[in-house]
């Protein structure tokens, strides 16, 4: 067998089938460009799912991290550190509010934010005890928790992993009429993506989330944003709901502000709302550990500049141009997304989305289906526009063979 069938072999007698990766194994990794064992490089147009945004072994964040690891990279939350202050204050700036809980993954950080909504409803805004509910959309992605599957309308994510917890309200993703017709005095939050990334990168229609802001605000319940996938430049702006002069009561965080060198995640609200928590209410041993903290600091930096997000903005725009070219065609159905971020919705008689994903790796390019025959395009922000187009060329070939 080559390097790739032996070690694919070897992944799968010994680890859990809870992925179905393509069959590459890469080894090393810069910029936008990935080599596998075998020396054949792939251009990467996923970006770990939005967590590689600056690029595979950015330099400032490498050397952020080594530097960091020559001194203390972990006290739990046990001790203070001299990195934690400064995280937290520069990304409450960044975005605009006061107060951060640090966690580690995405998945933590969506269970932070139902506790801490949970505890806000019946500490602050009087709902009777157990009767909190939380109102999240349909298609949604938020991970993978049992609480979280819990209010998934997926059924791989959902199937066979009950008693589901209870607490939450599913309506429509972008009805906005079906949202205030859920409401009731219990309803002390509501949880969406600003954009719906394992969707197929939905984008609501215009005014939904204005739309929840106000009737939010209006019926005292927290708006809370998950922008692990959509924020820190992947859209062009800071955060999605820039775009829509959004701000939410309560933003969720991570994959991209870890620079996909450590996961790092963290809810950042107000002082109001994350001051409902006392000491050993909720924690993390990692959570805001130091090595995460200056690996975060030097993702701030870089996201203070603009220049990763004016880079999504033009370099979005020309991804849409030139996917826009692909529809009418009969091979492209659809094409949704906001800046370097795309859901492509292939015509079923080409092949399915992974069908798709394995003809495009056997160019040099990479990317991951979702739902069927939908392939998403993230690449890094760091990509150039001329490594885009060969890898959009390779698109066009694979959708013409």
């Amino acid at each position: 067998m080559s390097t790739t069938e032996t070690a694919i072999a070897s992944a799968e007698a010994h680890s859990a089938h809870n992925y179905h990766p393509l069959p590459v194994v890469v080894a090393s990794a810069e910029g936008a460009w990935m080599t596998d064992v075998e020396g054949r490089r792939y251009l990467d147009l996923l970006a770990g799912y939005s967590a590689l945004n600056f690029g595979h072994g950015n330099r400032r964040l490498i050397n952020a991290a080594k530097a960091q690891l020559d001194r203390v990279t972990l006290t739990s939350r046990a001790f203070h550190h001299d990195r934690f202050a400064d995280f937290c204050t520069e990304l409450a700036a960044l975005c605009g509010m006061e107060t951060v809980l640090p966690m580690n993954t995405g998945a933590e950080a969506v269970e932070t934010a139902v506790k801490t909504a949970r505890k806000w409803g019946y500490r602050v805004k009087g709902v009777p005890d157990g009767m909190a509910k939380i109102i999240v959309a349909s298609d949604n992605f938020h991970g993978r928790t049992t609480t979280i599957v819990s209010f998934s309308t997926d059924p791989e994510a959902r199937a066979d992993f009950g008693p589901y917890t209870p607490g939450f309200e599913i309506v429509p993703y972008g009805d906005l009429t079906a949202m205030r017709e859920a409401m009731t005095e219990n309803t002390v939050a509501v949880l969406i993506e600003p954009i719906q990334g394992e969707a197929g990168v939905l984008v609501p229609p215009a005014g939904y989330l204005p739309g929840v802001r106000e009737l939010t605000r209006e019926r005292n319940v927290l708006f809370i944003a998950d922008e692990i996938q959509s924020g820190l430049g992947r859209t062009g702006k800071t955060f999605a709901l820039d775009h829509e002069g959004v701000v939410p009561d309560m933003y969720v965080l991570g994959k991209a502000l870890g620079g996909g060198v450590v996961p790092v995640s963290a809810v950042v609200s107000s002082a109001d709302v994350l001051g409902v928590f006392r000491p050993g209410e909720h924690g993390s041993t990692f959570g805001g550990n130091p090595l995460a903290c200056a690996v975060a600091l030097e993702v701030i930096a870089m996201l203070r500049t603009g220049e990763y997000q004016q880079r999504a903005t033009e370099l979005g725009d020309h991804l849409h141009r030139e996917l826009g070219l692909l529809t009418g065609g009969g091979a492209v159905e659809s094409v949704r997304g906001r800046g370097l971020w795309a859901g492509v919705d292939i015509a079923p008689a080409l092949g399915t989305g992974r069908e798709i994903s394995e003809r495009l790796m056997e160019l040099g390019v990479l990317v991951k289906d979702t739902h069927g025959s939908t392939i998403r395009i993230a690449p890094p922000l760091v990509i150039s526009k001329e490594d885009l187009g060969w890898g959009l060329d390779r698109l066009r070939a694979v959708l013409s063979a």
